[in-house]
């Protein structure tokens, strides 16, 4: 019996099964039933806010990344120059959060150092708090899709076996349903689970950067009111 044989014989099984391709939105479907619904339904809107928050915190993060050229040296200018209301505008007139930290501190130049500085201090924690908002879903995603995707394997299976414990005989149309639900909820889970923690990661070292320019510019606006000349 040769190799092509099989082959052929093998072929004309699978004919005879009549196998046909099926859309991804119809595997969807058919996993959606019962329980496995809420969980899709669930798993669908967390997606869906994880996308929306992501977009949404990288556009801000992409704007409080934009700093204007030579803007400290601006400042510094009008501080020598004791031009303090102006440097306080061109503070006001900037979105990012290193300007509006600035703002505070030039606002209350002519007090004690130690105020000047725990001013500046809460507002950069205020501001490192706007950059931070609503990425705590990411992170809560990242970890709870999963896990309801695999609640969503553990139904699955449990309908399975309550199928074939009603079934007279041992088909594949009786355990499709729930072995679909199983499968689906799983991948589902793991899809929202991966986007979350990748967004999330990705935003994290965004607003590192961020931070990192807040805390440059705060320690040279120390240092110009501490300098001799000032």
């Amino acid at each position: 019996m040769s190799l092509s044989f099989l082959l052929q014989v093998a072929a004309t099984e699978v004919e005879s099964m009549g196998t046909k391709d099926q859309s991804l939105w119809s595997i969807v479907e058919r996993s959606s039933q019962g329980f496995g619904l809420i969980i899709n339904l669930s798993l669908a809107a967390m997606l869906g806010y994880a996308v929306f928050v992501f977009v949404e915190r990288f556009l801000a993060l992409r704007k409080a990344n934009k700093e204007e050229v030579n803007f400290f040296s601006k400042i510094k200018e009008y501080l020598m120059e004791g031009k303090i209301d102006l440097a306080k505008d061109f503070c006001a007139r900037s979105s990012s959060p290193s300007a509006r930290m600035l703002e505070k501190g030039i606002a209350r130049i002519g007090k004690p150092i130690e105020s000047i500085a725990a001013s500046i201090e809460n507002t950069g924690k205020l501001e490192v708090l706007r950059l931070e908002q609503r990425l705590s879903f990411l992170a809560t995603a990242a970890g709870a899709a999963p896990m309801i995707g695999f609640l969503g394997t553990t139904i699955g299976m449990v309908v399975v076996f309550i199928d074939l414990e009603n079934a007279s005989s041992l088909e594949i149309k009786t355990i499709a349903p729930g072995i679909m639900t199983a499968m689906v909820t799983t991948v589902a889970g793991l899809i929202v689970g991966i986007v979350s923690f990748m967004g999330y990661n990705y935003l994290v070292a965004r607003i590192g950067k961020v931070v990192y320019q807040m805390e440059n510019a705060a320690l040279e606006f120390m240092d110009l009111l501490n300098s001799p000349g000032k």
